[in-house]
């Protein structure tokens, strides 16, 4: 076997053995990409409120209420999602959780939501672990998505024309040939045109199957480094103190708030042990989860323990926390997510056309040799 060949051989198979999880990784893809926008228009009664001029409610205070709707719920999490937006009070119990959306100027109560039920993040868990246990479905899809990205690669050192003057027609697709052509065309000439932004994409889906994915982009921006020295948070003596206050947490909000005046959205994680610190993040723009600034404070007095704005954080980490919004095309706002989900929806139709592909040689392979019996 020649190079190509062989090649062309091991493309074949990888695509064989991978294309039905590459479509349902890619088609999920597509349809997650634009959920919040769509959520927007269909939720809008709990996900959207009237802005008003005048502060947020404290987040103590928006705690208590989930408290008393949810008694049996431990609360996590509460974050402003900007001032036309209603806030999100995160709680949980065992395995269960449930997101609870408030007014954030009178508290008011929107909506419980159970995310086990919700549809976008049924196929986020099917984008991320085909709906099985995390510890087994994660590792399927990366398999996948590693061979996914070999054949991006394989492709196209089948799809370099051998000549110069071949290169234009190996670009664009014959429309007024046979069907069969037209697929094989469209399979070659959109794979090369997607393989650079689709292989970006993988590479940071990887990311959250794979530690190791996020350790070596950070080690590659950096030069080296270690990403676990550089988010190290602060370690207290819980001797000295019992458990953190509502004052506390409000304090760390307010100092966060204070600190990213022009920042649109605001989380604070509530402690849930004794020990626990108060971490508090800010971001720039509303569901756009990059350049955050991250604070840690004193879950008893809320005095400031260590910030990381975003400005200080090394090239490596700025990239590694970019990483969903580039994944999800996000960072580059709406037409970064229309990028992302023409990139998908061409992505997922990759196993289909090549499948094509693989059956129509099968067939005239069997045929020949009826023929020649």
């Amino acid at each position: 076997m020649g190079l190509k060949k062989q090649i062309r051989f091991l493309h074949k198979w990888l695509g064989l053995i991978s294309g039905l999880i590459v479509f349902i990784i890619s088609i999920t893809g597509c349809i997650f990409c634009f959920h919040d926008e769509i959520k927007d228009i269909t939720r809008k009664e709990w996900r959207l409120v009237e802005p008003q001029n005048k502060p947020f409610m404290f987040a103590s205070v928006l705690q208590e209420k989930a408290k008393e709707i949810l008694p049996d719920y431990k609360q996590s999490m509460v974050s402003f999602y900007g001032k036309n937006r209603s806030v999100i009070v995160y709680t949980y119990s065992g395995t269960e959780n449930r997101y609870l959306y408030f007014n954030p100027y009178t508290g008011k109560h929107l909506k419980t939501e159970d995310p086990e039920t919700d549809f976008f993040i049924i196929v986020e868990y099917i984008h991320l672990y085909l709906l099985l246990p995390d510890y087994i479905g994660k590792h399927i899809i990366g398999g996948a998505t590693i061979i996914f990205i070999l054949l991006l690669i394989s492709g196209i050192i089948q799809w370099w024309p051998k000549k110069k003057k071949d290169l234009k027609r190996s670009l664009s697709v014959k429309w007024s040939a046979k069907w069969r052509r037209v697929n094989y065309d469209w399979h070659n000439t959109s794979g090369f045109y997607i393989s650079i932004v689709a292989a970006v994409m993988a590479i940071t889906g990887l990311t959250f199957t794979y530690e190791w994915v996020g350790d070596g982009i950070y080690k590659t921006f950096n030069f080296g480094g270690d990403k676990a020295l550089e988010t190290k948070t602060p370690i207290i003596d819980t001797t000295t103190f019992e458990y953190n206050t509502s004052a506390a947490i409000d304090r760390a909000l307010y100092q966060t708030m204070k600190k990213n005046p022009e920042a649109e959205m605001f989380y604070v994680m509530i402690p849930q042990k004794k020990g626990d610190i108060i971490n508090t993040g800010a971001y720039p723009h509303t569901l756009r989860y990059d350049h955050q600034s991250n604070y840690y404070f004193h879950p008893y007095h809320g005095e400031l323990l260590q910030s990381q704005t975003f400005d200080k954080k090394s090239l490596g980490l700025q990239v590694v926390e970019m990483n969903y919004g580039i994944h999800t095309g996000q960072i580059l706002d709406l037409p970064g997510k229309i990028i992302a989900f023409i990139v998908s929806l061409i992505a997922a139709a990759l196993p289909v056309t090549g499948f094509v592909i693989w059956y129509g040689r099968r067939n005239k392979s069997c045929k020949k040799i009826k023929i020649k019996a």
